[in-house]
């Protein structure tokens, strides 16, 4: 399987909805743990890679480049 390729400050879209009801999250911090802040809400959450990596669709934007992916 393919390893997610996804940098600090990205904007990625999660398997599941935050309660706000927005699916989207930027990546504030990352180490052993990633801190997510949810884009329709503001709030961070500080979660184990291992779980981010495997509740994570697909990097919507990345900050590096600056461009919006458009994949299905």
């Amino acid at each position: 399987m393919e390893r997610k390729v996804f940098q600090l400050g990205d904007i990625v879209q999660m398997k599941k909805n935050h309660p706000c009801g927005s699916n989207e999250m930027e990546i504030i911090r990352m180490g052993m743990d990633i801190r997510i802040k949810c884009v329709g809400c503001q709030h961070s959450v500080l979660i184990p890679r291992a779980k981010f990596e495997k509740n994570m669709k697909k990097v919507l934007q990345s900050k590096e480049t600056g461009e919006e992916t458009n994949d299905k």
